[in-house]
């Protein structure tokens, strides 16, 4: 079965940390009550059901195929905007308008793919999300479960905050409840842009997709 506990933290890789993105753990027996029908909850219920609709669906279709699928989900549940200043950290600001725009969109492109990627084969899976979200001071924390028959569940907890229109968006994902994919993109980020610049870190991006697509 694909969508293993190695394959979810492989790009995750060592967390380092970051100011104010604090990962909480689930509590047992937490996830019973349903979410709120336009709260952060069931923003990322609703990514859960499509991320599952297309895993069901994965052997007969193409990388292209489930990227399709997923693209609008993502673009919907992620400020990916956001989450590239982030991960690129201050040098974001010293960036010229067309390498950010340039690393926004490769940015984005990548994280479709990844999700594209990690979520390609389906035996049995099922999430549970936690319908009461957790204060942080960046927003409100979403724990959720991958559970797997003759596995551990995988805990995926979302920091997520409303955006300028009011709607819940994902900023950072904690894999096995606390490890910072933004924390842990920023350290490479901030490296590739000190060694080779904004156009080093489009290609190290486009690099990663293309690798995705061929895995």
């Amino acid at each position: 079965m694909s969508v293993s506990r190695r394959k979810l933290l492989a790009l995750a890789g060592r967390a380092l940390p970051m100011i104010g993105l604090f990962a909480v753990r689930r509590s047992p027996g937490a996830l019973a009550a349903p979410p709120a029908a336009d709260g952060p909850a069931a923003a990322i219920q609703a990514f859960c059901e499509a991320l599952l609709a297309v895993m069901k669906e994965a052997k007969r279709l193409s990388f292209d195929q489930r990227y399709s699928r997923l693209q609008p989900v993502v673009l919907r549940t992620f400020n990916l905007e956001l989450m590239t200043r982030i991960a690129v950290g201050p040098e974001w600001a010293h960036l010229a308008p067309d390498q950010q725009q340039r690393l926004a969109a490769a940015f984005v492109r990548y994280t479709i793919s990844t999700y594209t990627g990690r979520f390609d084969d389906f035996g049995g899976e099922r999430f549970e999300v936690d319908a009461d979200s957790v204060q942080n001071p960046n927003g409100v924390i979403v724990q959720t479960r991958l559970v797997r028959p003759a596995a551990e569940p995988v805990a995926l907890n979302y920091l997520m905050r409303r955006d300028a229109a009011g709607q819940w968006q994902v900023i950072d994902v904690f894999l096995s409840g606390t490890v910072s994919e933004l924390a842990t993109r920023r350290s490479e980020f901030v490296a590739v842009l000190q060694r080779d610049g904004a156009d080093g870190l489009v290609r190290l991006l486009e690099q990663r997709v293309a690798a995705l697509r061929t895995s």
